[in-house]
């Protein structure tokens, strides 16, 4: 973010907390429906202090890590093939269009029955939500590169990997990114709802502690921490690498 962007986004995040503390003031609702910013708080504090926030975050990291990777190496394979095929576009291709287009937490009862209450489901939930959109990105990026650019590296010599090394991929990379970093966010939200279902250390696990305890503030505490390792990871590294491909584009920054 600019200077100037980044004290507008801090003025209206005190300006949301302002208000959320006079709704809460208001009471409209108990404490343990609706907590107060100073709740919500002293959770944060205290999950930081006694390490399970840490704890939490590096073991939803770390299966997130594997999983995303495991989609993405996934992605790559089904997308380069459904990209080169028609009969693989229309057989394969609706096939994980359908698989895209499935609500993620539909995958836990399958997971659970195959794999048992392990990480094994978590990591196959992760898995599953992400690989579709992946799969569909790299695929429409590919089929998508206008002719005239793969008919102008031909008549220079262009063929074979080179081609599509020096052709085709630069010209699908911005419509592969962004279906990479959609791939991302839903197998980050695919984690959390698997960790809701496992009793083992993670985000999705607190989540659920702080549920069984009806402790709303220490549910909104993790609700938190996990948005801001989202936007964290989507500000280092997918803008970045979006704001490098527009730059190389000749897109020029967005828009303010």
């Amino acid at each position: 973010m600019t200077g100037e962007s980044s004290l507008t986004f801090l003025v209206f995040c005190l300006g949301a907390v302002l208000l959320w503390h006079a709704v809460a003031a208001a009471g409209f609702w108990p404490d343990y429906v609706f907590p107060s910013p100073t709740g919500v708080f002293s959770a944060l504090v205290h999950g930081i202090d006694d390490e399970s926030f840490l704890h939490g975050t590096i073991a939803s990291l770390k299966r997130m890590a594997m999983g995303f990777f495991i989609a993405l190496a996934i992605g790559i394979i089904l997308g380069l093939a459904i990209s080169q095929s028609r009969h693989l576009e229309r057989t394969l291709g609706t096939v994980v269009l359908g698989v895209q287009t499935l609500p993620s937490i539909c995958w836990l009862p399958l997971a659970v029955l195959w794999f048992g209450l392990s990480d094994k489901a978590i990591l196959f939930v992760v898995v599953a939500g992400a690989v579709g959109s992946i799969t569909m990105a790299i695929s429409s990026g590919i089929s998508n590169v206008p002719p005239i650019f793969i008919n102008a590296a031909r008549s220079m010599g262009a063929k074979g990997p080179a081609l599509y090394y020096e052709v085709v991929f630069p010209a699908a990379l911005p419509t592969i990114v962004a279906g990479v970093r959609q791939g991302w966010s839903f197998a980050w939200r695919s984690l959390m709802a698997g960790e809701l279902i496992y009793v083992s250390a993670g985000l999705g696990q607190l989540l659920q502690v702080g549920r069984e305890l009806n402790d709303i503030n220490q549910v909104v505490a993790v609700m938190l921490v996990i948005m801001s390792i989202g936007f964290l990871i989507e500000r280092l590294f997918f803008t970045s690498i979006e704001m490098d491909i527009r730059k190389k584009w000749g897109l020029g920054a967005k828009k303010a």
